[in-house]
């Protein structure tokens, strides 16, 4: 699944072939993904210009002057800038059609498992970040919000394991499975520690720590994990670096000990239990 790296990594990429581009068509192939696609979005997009792409946690923000088109890749998403006339491939479900002095270009969002969404936020209902799906996100971790003093003060009756709380994205958003793991090596912390047991001095190792997980994914282009490539067609190699994510039985690399995978929440967990106390 695409996580704030894999995201942010695709944002850098489809952000210069849109900002300043005027919306020429929108192509939906099927009713909907995750949920529908929003009605008469079409006759609300074309002919306005996109003003900027950001990022909201795993969301991406397409800005106009009357609104936000908001979009998700799921759990298997993928979004390619292409040239007009590019054969369809299986599985490709919406394009938007965008041009400059022009020249037109389409952004298509290719995505097998249908759970990815594209959705539309009008100036009119509110502030963006009133939108249910974004209300309720924590602060983007490579922020200046974000800091230790944070997370320590956030989580003083929070008795869940500090992997669980990182993943619940109230607090930090973003911080997904694979980089909560790499993360809670990095600053030597038990997954399984309930989060207010955990000191200001350790909480300030990982903030640090997350800070520099997920800066490095994004420079190595993200994980390449089953479908997740970048907008140029190229996979990530950040996986090639990780110290205990899908290493089961692997010595570690810092003291020899083998990795162990526990499971927290339906989701694997990885650590070492000599690095990580």
């Amino acid at each position: 699944m695409p996580e704030l790296p894999e995201v942010e990594v695709t944002r850098r990429g489809v952000a210069p072939h849109l900002e300043g581009r005027v919306v020429e068509q929108v192509v939906f192939r099927r009713e909907g993904l995750r949920w529908p696609f929003p009605a008469h979005l079409a006759e609300t997009l074309v002919g306005q210009r996109i003003e900027h792409v950001k990022r909201r946690g795993k969301y991406l923000l397409l800005g106009f002057a009357t609104g936000t088109l908001i979009v998700h890749l799921g759990m298997s998403g993928h979004l390619r800038v292409l040239p007009p006339g590019i054969e369809l491939k299986k599985h490709d479900h919406f394009d938007l059609v965008v041009s400059l002095d022009g020249v037109r270009q389409v952004l298509r969002l290719h995505d097998p498992r249908r759970f990815g969404a594209v959705l539309w936020h009008d100036i009119d209902d509110g502030e963006l970040e009133g939108h249910i799906l974004l209300r309720g996100l924590g602060v983007e971790p490579l922020e200046d919000k974000f800091s230790a003093e944070l997370l320590y003060r956030a989580t003083r009756k929070r008795s869940a394991p500090i992997k669980q709380v990182l993943l619940a994205g109230d607090i930090v958003v973003g911080v997904g499975n694979i980089y909560a793991c790499e993360s809670l090596f990095r600053a030597g912390i038990n997954p399984k520690t309930p989060a207010s047991r955990i000191s200001r001095a350790r909480y300030d190792k990982l903030a640090q720590a997350i800070r520099e997980v997920l800066a490095a994914a994004i420079v190595q282009g993200g994980s390449t994990l089953r479908d997740f490539i970048a907008v140029n067609g190229q996979s990530g190699y950040f996986q090639q670096t990780y110290f205990v994510y899908d290493r089961a039985g692997v010595p570690c690399r810092n003291c020899g000990a083998p990795i162990r995978q526990i499971k927290q929440g339906q989701r694997s967990t990885f650590y070492c239990a000599t690095c990580q106390r």
